[in-house]
């Protein structure tokens, strides 16, 4: 190997290296359904999900006293922001004898999210389509 090439080694190692960190950030975000794959239409969601929307941006009344509370993002699933930023609301399940999994998430500036899974994964939702 010449001396130019083994002196070329080392960077281009270290290049491989970050484009494969950042490939893998990227894919662990897009399997978190954190917003990063691109919000979700709101017409593509249950109607129940809609509802709850209306509910929210109308102000209520809702259908669990829990509705409305300060959601913590415990788990970070959601862009870190100061406690008090996210409030959580009931997406209503039906059939279900409890609340169920489904929830709307909102931020304070206007964000909707949406977890079917009872905040193991978010999708952004567009409330305009």
């Amino acid at each position: 190997m010449s001396r130019k090439l083994r002196r070329l080694r080392r960077p281009l190692v270290a290049l491989v290296a970050l484009v494969a960190a950042l490939a893998i950030g990227y894919a662990v975000s897009a399997l978190r359904g954190d917003g990063h794959s691109g919000p979700v239409a709101l017409s593509s969601l249950p109607p129940q999900v809609a509802q709850t929307v209306h509910l929210v941006e109308a102000g209520g009344p809702f259908p669990f006293r829990e509705d409305g509370a300060v959601f913590l993002n415990a788990e970070g699933r959601l862009p870190d922001e100061p406690r008090g930023y996210y409030h959580e609301y009931t997406v209503v399940t039906l059939g279900s004898p409890d609340r169920g999994a489904r929830r709307i998430v909102t931020g304070k500036n206007g964000e909707f999210y949406y977890t079917s899974d009872h905040y193991e994964t978010f999708r952004r939702v567009d409330t305009t389509r």
